[in-house]
């Protein structure tokens, strides 16, 4: 059987990304190649650095789609990037090589080569310049996508924040049924179509323990109506849930999936749960895009200590699609 490959953007040039990445190769086997779109230059500088050993395997873009690949070597597409230093502090100067390995990345999933897609992780507060919430937002862009959600996956429990990397004040003022609806199909079909399953899905309520003090009560008004709706249309739909009870075990076990209203109150349990045992996918998009649960992670780098795990079950989850 022949597996498509798997096109891995580095990202952020300064971050853990080539540790971890040659970690993985050298702890799991895959059966999708994969194809890695970064800087020989910087490569090569970090693997000297870290004294990390494994061939580079150049390749040209217009021959991807007849060449046999495997893994025994890097299989590297070249983004020029000049850098002396196996290391240096994340700033803005990185941004146009970050942009040219999307834009060759997004290139080749249009080409229909693969639709398999992770990206190393990205500096928000200089590539992303206040223009996108995450790379979420700038994917979806890019691929005109209109309805997409955030999945923090784990085959035990995953979870969705409705509200993704936005300010807490705002988050009340995004909340309504439409978006509610929107990302339960969406995460819905997601199930059906990769997991083989429907999932059962438990949703947070905005205030704590679900009250509010305030005469406008998110909780009551919106989210018990579109709860209601939901169930009449068949979806195993329950809420809303307090959000400091429902990640107790006995609670946590009934679902598949937790919404959640904003992005950490439903990361900061998952993460802490599950620790670096979790994806982030990107649903709705016309490809699979997922990445490692993880940012740079500028003070970790060059020290051979950052733990591949996250990236491995990138692949691997990558690795078990069509």
């Amino acid at each position: 059987m022949n597996y498509r490959p798997i096109i891995i953007v580095a990202g952020e040039p300064n971050s853990i990304f080539f540790e971890i990445f040659i970690k993985a190769l050298k702890t799991k086997k895959f059966k999708s190649p994969i194809i890695l779109i970064a800087s020989l230059n910087l490569l090569k500088l970090q693997m000297n650095k870290l004294g990390l050993k494994k061939k580079i395997k150049l390749l040209n873009l217009p021959l991807l789609k007849n060449l046999k690949l495997n893994n025994r070597s890097i299989n590297l597409i070249n983004i020029k990037y000049n850098q002396n230093k196996p290391f240096e502090k994340l700033s803005s100067k990185s941004n146009t090589y970050i942009k040219q390995s999307f834009e060759l990345a997004l290139k080749i999933l249009k080409k229909k080569i693969t639709n398999k897609f992770i990206n190393g992780p990205i500096s928000k507060k200089f590539f992303l310049r206040n223009k996108f919430l995450g790379i979420t937002e700038y994917l979806a862009y890019k691929t005109k996508t209109k309805k997409y959600a955030m999945l923090i996956y784990n085959k035990n429990l995953s979870v969705s924040p409705l509200t993704t990397h936005l300010p807490l004040k705002l988050v009340s003022k995004k909340i309504n049924k439409n978006l509610i609806i929107e990302k339960v199909k969406i995460i819905n079909n997601f199930f059906r179509d990769k997991i083989g399953k429907k999932p059962k899905i438990a949703i947070t309520g905005l205030n704590p323990h679900c009250e509010s003090i305030d005469k406008i009560n998110e909780d009551q008004k919106i989210l018990k109506p579109t709860i209601k709706y939901l169930t009449k249309l068949k979806y195993k739909i329950s809420g809303p849930f307090p959000a400091d009870t429902i990640f107790l075990k006995k609670n946590r076990q009934k679902f598949d999936v937790i919404i959640g209203m904003y992005h950490d109150q439903v990361l900061t349990p998952i993460k802490t749960l599950y620790e670096y045992d979790a994806i982030n996918i990107t649903l709705g998009l016309p490809f699979i895009r997922v990445s490692p649960d993880h940012g740079p992670n500028e003070r970790m780098l060059g020290k051979k200590l950052s733990n591949p795990l996250s990236l491995i079950k990138a692949i691997q989850f990558l690795d078990s699609q069509k």
